[in-house]
């Protein structure tokens, strides 16, 4: 009997000698977990209690430990921008977006288009909407089409409206104006206000606006 005991205990210590944990390996780069992960997303965001924009997602993360903090959104990102008065000024689409909430930043990426209330259309691979200047600016070739005008170059900086803007190294085509028509601007002359270069320092993710200064234009649709 005691020999069975014995022979019964020395197997459970061999099997349990023998077990191996199915445990996931460790996470070092604790940076790259996001806190928040939300699919099928349509909901409105605030900033200081005003309603600034709709989001319509298929999937977004938040990730505060990362420097800077921000949102992502993977699967493309359309977005609503409203006014103090709740009106729809714009609808923007991207196929990625990042919004780092600390600098009030959005970055969009890959096939960005915007279309504001006017009737202005622009399409580009890139996008930042600075929530601090009130301002959209790229650094990639940008289309713009007004029922105005055509332009077309690899900067373009704008108001948050997308009212004032600037092409550079622009290329376009213009509606001829009607001589006859009372207060019409001369052929080839685009009527509105130029918006000066900013020359102040900003943070990295915020690139310099005095590039292609020299050959700047400017539109008002």
């Amino acid at each position: 009997m005691r020999a069975l005991v014995l022979a019964a205990m020395t197997m459970a210590v061999f099997s349990c000698s023998e077990e191996v944990e199915h445990t996931a390996p460790a996470i070092h780069d604790r940076d790259s977990v996001s806190m928040m992960t939300s699919y099928g997303v349509n909901t409105l965001i605030s900033d200081s209690g005003v309603i600034k924009y709709k989001i319509v997602t298929e999937r977004w993360d938040v990730n505060t430990v990362r420097q800077p903090s921000r949102w992502t959104f993977i699967c493309g990102i359309f977005l609503e921008q409203f006014d103090e008065k709740f009106n729809i000024q714009a609808y923007i689409q991207a196929d990625t977006a990042w919004y780092y909430d600390q600098l009030k930043l959005w970055e969009l990426r890959g096939r960005v288009r915007v279309r504001n209330v006017n009737g202005l259309r622009f399409t580009s691979e890139e996008l930042f909407w600075d929530g601090i200047k009130h301002e959209f600016y790229s650094n990639k070739f940008s289309r713009v089409v007004s029922p105005e005008r055509t332009l077309q170059g690899t900067y373009f900086r704008s108001d948050e409206r997308m009212i004032k803007y600037t092409v550079s190294n622009s290329k376009g085509s213009f509606v001829k104006p009607d001589d006859n028509a009372p207060g019409t601007a001369s052929q080839g002359t685009a009527p509105g206000t130029t918006v000066p270069a900013d020359t102040t320092a900003v943070p990295v993710l915020r690139p310099a606006a005095t590039k292609h200064a020299a050959t700047k234009k400017t539109a008002t649709p």
